[in-house]
């Protein structure tokens, strides 16, 4: 196994909870390295981070949509993190709070120096969604590092959701978006190992 794939799973398994941000100043200080992970509020966020993380409850899952209210921060150690930014799309919450976390969000990405990159969390079965193009398309203009994650995979067999990575990378690439595109399930723990690559390679530079 690669010292980097030792040395990110290290890190992933020593993750806790450290900060849930709801304004700008609450943000940990700007240096080393964090990874945001972002996506519709059904995408299973949380789920894909306690699967990399190998912790059951680390990150919160509901059934509720939106139940990620503000960013929670976990500290892999002194100098690395991990950001869940607030799911969009279906957020039960009044305009005036979802107006919120999207200005929130928009600020956070913008002006965090820290940020190594995005792992963007698109459902496998309705990918590339407005909301989602949104945010790639954003986070490319940005100059933002991107990596999708196509969760679910499970809920494909194994043909369909072949053609479903190959048609999402075809469309990225369309659009003039350049991101690393792969197959993921918290369920089976499948492409799980090829995601903490790319963790390494944004994680380890710090």
């Amino acid at each position: 196994m690669p010292e980097s794939v030792c040395t990110i799973d290290r890190l992933l398994e020593n993750a806790r909870f450290a900060i849930g941000v709801q304004h700008l100043s609450q943000l940990p200080a700007d240096e080393g390295a964090e990874v945001a992970f972002a996506g519709r509020s059904n995408v299973g966020k949380s789920s894909a981070i306690n699967a990399l993380t190998r912790r059951r409850s680390l990150a919160r899952t509901s059934k509720t949509p939106g139940r990620t209210q503000q960013i929670n921060f976990f500290e892999l150690d002194d100098v690395r993190r991990i950001a869940d930014l607030p799911g969009y799309g279906f957020a039960r919450a009044p305009r005036e709070i979802q107006r919120h976390w999207e200005l929130l969000v928009h600020e956070y990405l913008s002006r965090r120096k820290s940020l190594r990159g995005i792992v963007a969390l698109m459902d496998i079965r309705h990918p590339l969604k407005d909301l989602d193009r949104q945010m790639v398309i954003w986070a490319s203009q940005q100059n933002l590092p991107l990596h999708v994650l196509l969760t679910k995979a499970d809920k494909l067999k194994r043909g369909p959701a072949r053609s479903a990575l190959l048609k999402v990378r075809s469309e990225l690439q369309k659009d003039g978006i350049n991101a690393s595109v792969q197959m993921f399930s918290s369920l089976k723990k499948d492409g799980v190992e090829e995601a903490k690559l790319k963790l390494a390679e944004w994680l380890l530079q710090a």
